[in-house]
């Protein structure tokens, strides 16, 4: 599972040219399921991103400062690039289950935070728009966690 996080000013997902869901400050994470992610990736991931320091010179994580989340599914995260010029999605979940991995995920989430979570619309060609505050990008792989040591639990 990995996880694209971004520190933002605001952000807004339209769909089909309607506003579906903004936030003010706080964090966009854009999630990518793999077709061996668990529930051990989903709790992995939900506690390094909730315990995650980068507002206020990396001293306090979202829900000290009571910033929005806003969720985002995004299968490309699991793009393959190593070989020819054509991403390959063969690592990415299929869509069933997918939107299982993802739904299972944003409850989670939601249960961890006492900030107000948004999301997108799982499958759905989205507009996203939004202000990169910093610019602060953190990416998780889950799949890393067990390959380094050092990686932090």
């Amino acid at each position: 599972m990995k996880a694209v996080i971004q520190k933002v000013s605001g952000a807004e997902i339209i769909i089909d040219g309607k506003l579906v869901s903004s936030i003010n400050k706080g964090i966009v994470i854009f999630l990518g399921i793999a077709i061996d992610d668990n529930d051990n990736d989903i709790h992995w991931l939900i506690n390094k991103i909730i315990k995650l320091r980068m507002f206020n010179t990396f001293d306090n994580n979202i829900n000290e400062v009571k910033g929005d989340v806003l969720l985002v599914s995004q299968f490309t995260l699991q793009a393959n690039v190593l070989k020819g010029n054509r991403p390959s999605f063969i690592k990415a979940a299929k869509s069933e289950l997918a939107k299982t991995m993802y739904e299972k995920f944003l409850n989670q989430l939601n249960e961890n935070l006492n900030t107000e979570l948004k999301s997108g619309v799982f499958g759905a060609d989205m507009l996203i728009n939004l202000s990169n505050d910093g610019p602060v990008t953190i990416i998780y792989d889950s799949s890393l966690k067990i390959k380094n040591k050092f990686y932090g639990n």
